[in-house]
């Protein structure tokens, strides 16, 4: 393969690469703790766009539970939009681990 080809190979990857990222941050995931008491969304860029709290949960005597279920969700909303991230660009690059890609 010519050089001038794998460049333009290259640049086509890269354009699709900007718009899986620009779809990623369209979609979203939702993480939830507490048997749905605490619920967080993210994009599938990692953006937390809500974080809604049952009130049943809200107790000024035990605030360290509720900081453990929203910590616990947004972890898992964190996790679920990278593992979603890490597929859609893993079809672009056929598996390959391209340092720098995944979040």
């Amino acid at each position: 393969m010519n050089i001038a080809k794998m460049l333009k190979e290259a640049q086509r990857m890269q354009e699709r690469m900007a718009e899986a990222q620009t779809q990623l941050s369209a979609r979203s995931v939702e993480a939830s703790s507490g048997g749905g008491k605490v619920v967080v969304k993210a994009t599938g860029s990692g953006e937390i766009t809500s974080i809604k709290i049952d009130p049943q949960v809200v107790d000024p005597n035990d605030v360290e539970i509720l900081e453990d279920l929203v910590l616990s969700a947004v972890r898992q909303a964190v996790e679920d939009a990278k593992k979603m991230a890490g597929d859609e660009m893993g079809k672009l690059t056929g598996g390959l681990k391209i340092p720098g890609l995944s979040m």
